[in-house]
Order: structure tokens, then sequence, then C-alpha cells
């Protein structure tokens, strides 16, 4: 039997299609403080967290906004 071992990538690096979600369950507060500041202040992705679960999600083009 092969051992499974989780895959550990930064969230910054995931790419994501505009409009689509992704959530991932059994997150901690402190795992969740990470990504944010891992993510920055100027992001353009939707993060959500409640209940264990971190929720991302693109918004579609026509709905970003420029804060340069």
């Amino acid at each position: 039997m092969n051992a499974v071992s989780p895959v550990v990538k930064p969230v910054s690096q995931m790419r994501l299609a505009p409009g689509s979600t992704v959530s991932i369950q059994d997150v901690s507060w402190k795992e969740f403080e990470s990504i944010l500041q891992e993510l920055g202040e100027k992001r353009s992705l939707r993060v959500a967290y409640s209940k264990s679960t971190l929720e991302i999600m693109v918004p579609l083009r026509e709905h970003e906004k420029s804060y340069s």
C-alpha cells in the first residue's frame, strides 16, 4: 500500500479560468491568513472562508476592476 502525500503548491501559482470557483476543505484559520498574505492586497480573486472551507472565485472579466 502506498502512502499518499498532499500536494503543496502556493495558491498564487494556481491558474483558474474566469468565472471558475475552487473549494478547499480542512483549511485552518492560520493557513487562511497565510494564503491571504501570499495573494496580497491587490488581487483579482475573491476569497472566502467559512467553517474550515476556503473558497476562491475568479470573477468574469466584465466584473474586474483595476485598483492601481
